[in-house]
């Protein structure tokens, strides 16, 4: 784990003026899992990243991130994924129906097909690739 770095902590409006997209993602163990595209958050000197709901079983916010560190996992980590109870908050301004989440990227964490090639996972997909490297978060697991 690198770091804490409160600099990488962000509380992001979501902008939902994106165009609507929807990921099919086949996998073996789960067939294939459908992502809808809601929004976007913008993290400053980061770049901006995709936000979407996971359309099936348990629904959720999915928030993948890959960058450019060679000590993380080459097909990204995961910031939020609330099916599975990553979620660092967020609220809704009643009056304006703007949303926020709490994006804090020291807490970027493998997927579970990092640690076992048994286990499928979603990959995160060209809208959440940003150019640089995030040195925060869960690092490569050893060997």
């Amino acid at each position: 784990m690198a770091p804490y770095d409160a600099a990488l902590r962000f509380v992001a409006e979501v902008d939902t003026d994106v165009e609507a997209q929807r990921l099919e993602i086949p996998t073996a163990t789960d067939g294939v899992v459908p992502f809808e595209r809601f929004g976007r958050v913008h993290l400053g000197d980061v770049g901006s990243l995709d936000v979407w709901w996971l359309a099936s079983y348990g629904g959720g916010v999915w928030l993948p991130l890959r960058d450019r560190n060679p000590d993380t996992y080459g097909g990204g980590r995961y910031l939020l994924d609330t099916v599975k109870g990553a979620d660092l908050g967020g609220e809704v301004d009643p009056a304006t129906g703007r949303g926020t989440l709490v994006v804090d990227l020291n807490f970027a964490y493998n997927p579970s097909c990092a640690y076992d090639e048994r286990w499928a996972c979603p990959l995160a997909p060209v809208g959440n690739v940003i150019d640089g490297s995030i040195e925060a978060g869960e690092l490569l697991p050893a060997g």
